[in-house]
């Protein structure tokens, strides 16, 4: 049998078969992605062959199954394991697009987490639209660096929308441009999602949790990843909020790749091979001195280079 894997619990995959039938499944024996090296061989998302297998005892049991075959993917959103520095973990795969949510405001998302994120997604071809929520509360001091941070990433060809997910503000807009896609949602632990989620389908009643005070950080409140059916004949995948990003296999030379702005202007430099550096007559170092590149990208740029680094990630989960 074939079908769609809704719900991952870390030992356990939720498949919905091709006829609509509910399989709770494991993967077979010592299964590997061919290629990558990953903590989870299976990822919501993914579109998978699977065996029925019988249950003894009680007939209302739910089905059981035994993933056998992944198919090709079409794209995934992969970072660095949280505990294993040379492992992946692929948060989903198969996806049409991916809602980033973040904060200015309780808790602040870091600059550079966003731009780990959004190359990660153009090195796998997701598309991303940054959602930023919360606005109902933020300060007003706080409102300049708003929307200084959406002409920023507007102006690299991202995508911005401001929402409240408590209010309700801009989450119909979200709505339209759910309909009849597979989407993503993630963000740092905190952010909303699972409070987004609720406006967007109120029937799931998700459990939501306040921002821990000490930290202004968020507490997990979703622990496995799941896909919910829109009622416009789409998908939202919800995942548990991240810490950390780390990058994974990206080589140096292709870094910069990832980051619009840089790669664009890059074709002026003086050599192909351009680090973007220390090399002379650097285009993307100039642009970056007369402001056409933010500075805060550049670092992030800077920052990836030393991914390779052994154990960079480890201390910050």
């Amino acid at each position: 049998m074939h079908g769609l894997v809704i719900r991952n619990t870390g030992y356990s995959y939720t498949i919905k078969s091709d006829a609509g039938e509910v399989f709770e499944c494991k993967v077979k024996g010592n299964f590997r992605i061919r290629g990558i090296r990953t903590t989870n061989p299976v990822a919501i998302g993914d579109k998978v062959t699977f065996v029925p297998q019988e249950v003894e005892g009680d007939i209302e049991q739910a089905k059981q199954g035994l993933i056998t075959e992944l198919d090709d993917r079409k794209n995934y959103i992969i970072r660095k394991s949280t505990n294993l520095s040379k492992q992946s973990h692929i948060i989903a795969a198969n996806v049409d697009m991916c809602f980033l949510i973040v904060t200015i405001q309780q808790p602040e998302t870091p600059l550079q987490f966003i731009d780990r994120f959004l190359a990660s997604a153009e090195a796998y071809s997701v598309p991303v639209t940054l959602i930023f929520n919360k606005i109902d509360i933020i300060d007003e001091e706080w409102k300049d660096y708003l929307d200084g941070v959406v002409n920023l990433y507007e102006t690299v060809g991202y995508p911005c929308r401001c929402i409240s997910a408590a209010t309700g503000e801009g989450v119909e807009t979200l709505r339209e441009e759910l309909k009849g896609k597979i989407t993503l949602l993630s963000g740092n632990s905190g952010v909303g999602k699972s409070t987004l989620i609720n406006a967007l389908l109120p029937h799931l009643n998700l459990r939501t949790s306040e921002i821990s005070d000490a930290y202004s950080t968020g507490k997990h409140t979703t622990t496995f990843s799941e896909m919910y059916e829109t009622e416009e004949g789409g998908y939202i995948i919800d995942t548990p909020g991240i810490k950390g990003f780390g990058t994974f296999d990206m080589k140096k030379e292709e870094v910069s790749h990832y980051f619009k702005e840089i790669f664009r202007i890059s074709a002026d430099c003086r050599f192909n091979n351009c680090t973007h550096t220390h090399e002379p007559h650097c285009a993307v170092r100039e642009a970056v001195e007369r402001h056409d590149i933010a500075e805060s990208r550049y670092n992030s740029y800077l920052s990836m280079l030393e991914d390779e680094k052994e154990d960079k990630y480890r201390p910050a989960y």
